[in-house]
């Protein structure tokens, strides 16, 4: 797939709510990056990534809305600008707004960053 061709299906699974199924798209040795300071900073490799998306998931109550913006596509990269508003089981309610970057190597994620305002994390 070209790095167009995952960014598309990226952002339609993430419409769809299947993020489960968007982790396919990344490659076995993929690394995910938060914003330095977060939890999970670097997370290297499919499995605990997918570990980390559970446990995010596991710390929302309930979600109340959120967007996926359309990708951006450079050479290798793509951006989709995201937002999220969810309450955690903590019952603190959050409003996130991010821009997501993802590098493509043979036709999958090997990359993604995640950059937002931590000020807003408490």
């Amino acid at each position: 797939m070209t790095t167009q061709d995952v960014a598309n299906k990226l952002v339609a699974l993430c419409r769809e709510g299947k993020y489960q199924e968007a982790y396919g798209l990344y490659a076995q040795d993929a690394v995910s990056l938060e914003m330095p300071g977060m939890p999970n900073a670097v997370t290297e490799g499919l499995e605990n990534i997918l570990q980390g998306f559970q446990q995010w998931m596991e710390s929302i109550q309930e979600t109340h809305g959120g967007t996926i913006g359309d990708p951006v596509v450079a050479g290798n990269h793509f951006a989709v600008a995201m937002t999220s508003d969810v309450t955690f089981t903590d019952g603190n309610r959050m409003n996130m707004e991010e821009v997501a970057l993802y590098q493509v190597q043979d036709g999958k994620i090997k990359k993604a960053s995640f950059h937002y305002d931590t000020s807003a994390m408490g």
